[in-house]
């Protein structure tokens, strides 16, 4: 009897760790992947967007008005990123505590 609740509770936060996985990978799709570099040009500068696109890398210039908004979003991304390798550890953990009982 323990047993079956110990297996029911983990299996309820492995299904409640895949929707927040899933839910973490599409908010991922929206937001801007890679780093902001800014360059001086006498009194100017200029904001890109820097990122990997297989082995070439990209640069996408940012006009001054909206490198504070994607730096936000690029910063929102990499915390996103952080908490998707922390689910996907608990999901491991999870996953060796059900084998051999399902």
């Amino acid at each position: 009897m323990r047993l079956n609740l110990m297996i029911t509770t983990i299996l309820k936060e492995k299904e409640r760790v895949d929707r927040m996985l899933e839910k973490y990978q599409e908010e991922l799709k929206k937001l801007p992947k890679g780093t902001i570099s800014e360059k001086k040009a006498g009194q100017s500068t200029y904001f890109y967007l820097k990122y990997r696109d297989g082995k070439k890398v990209i640069s996408r210039y940012i006009p001054q008005k909206d490198a504070e908004d994607v730096r936000k979003q690029v910063e929102k991304r990499r915390h996103i990123e952080t908490m998707i390798r922390s689910l996907q550890e608990e999901r491991a953990i999870a996953e060796q505590a059900l084998e051999g009982h399902i």
